[in-house]
């Protein structure tokens, strides 16, 4: 048992080694990466775990892996971005403004339905884990507490009020890229931690049942975030 265990970490620890190589470009799109067996030697891991790596690696579309043609990076359109591994890779060996306005993009497309549903669904229990993270949020602004995470709680208790297991599914994707985008955007704010009092408008329109004013609610924070990074970008290309 003990033996399985060490090559399953030696497996995760060569695929996080690779992922944040490619995603950081030190190996690039249609270039190969060294062989199987130079990939043992080079890591020190058995061919079995040397393996397995390659085969999670492709499942995640960063590579590819055939007789005769090796391994090779694929172009970043076919990597899975939903995986949480991969996301966390690119935010980390390559995080740029193009990336957190996609980000932004797509949580104004996700978020603002999310919420309008959670107010639908009125589900007390969950509504109420939205309503604790708020309170850890305004904790937070007097340094009682961590306010990325108290943020990302809020953020990800939305989802999963939602009681419709594709957002649910979402969690861990969201939760992800919120760790890069949300420090990045208070930097742009000015300010150390989210307004608590934005999210408390979000809350109450939740609590109330009012679909359309949690939609709005949530809208209006994160079109306040995509302006901000547009801005930016408007900027660097000055």
């Amino acid at each position: 048992m003990q033996g399985q265990q060490s090559g399953r970490n030696l497996t995760q620890q060569l695929v996080h080694t690779l992922g944040e190589a490619i995603a950081a470009g030190r190996y690039r799109s249609g270039e190969g990466l060294p062989s199987e067996a130079d990939l043992c030697d080079d890591h020190g891991i058995s061919r079995s775990a040397t393996r397995e790596a390659i085969k999670m690696l492709t499942a995640k579309g960063l590579i590819t892996s055939r007789p005769r043609q090796g391994i090779r990076v694929q172009p970043r359109e076919h990597w899975n971005l939903f995986d949480p591994d991969v996301l966390g890779w690119m935010l980390r060996g390559s995080p740029n403004l193009e990336m957190l306005r996609d980000f932004s993009q797509l949580r104004l497309a996700i978020e603002k339905e999310a919420a309008a549903l959670a107010a639908e669904c009125g589900d007390r229990a969950r509504i109420d884990e939205i309503g604790a993270a708020l309170q850890r949020m305004k904790e937070a602004e007097q340094g009682l507490c961590d306010p990325l995470e108290a943020d990302i709680a809020f953020h990800s208790n939305i989802l999963r009020a939602t009681n419709n297991p594709f957002y649910i599914q979402l969690c861990s994707f969201i939760e992800t890229a919120l760790r890069v985008s949300i420090r990045f955007t208070n930097r742009l704010k000015g300010v150390e931690s989210a307004s608590h009092e934005n999210h408390r408008k979000l809350y109450n329109a939740i609590a109330r049942g009012n679909a359309a004013a949690a939609r709005r609610a949530c809208a209006t924070m994160q079109q306040e975030t995509l302006d901000l990074i547009e801005k930016a970008l408007e900027k660097k290309a000055a």
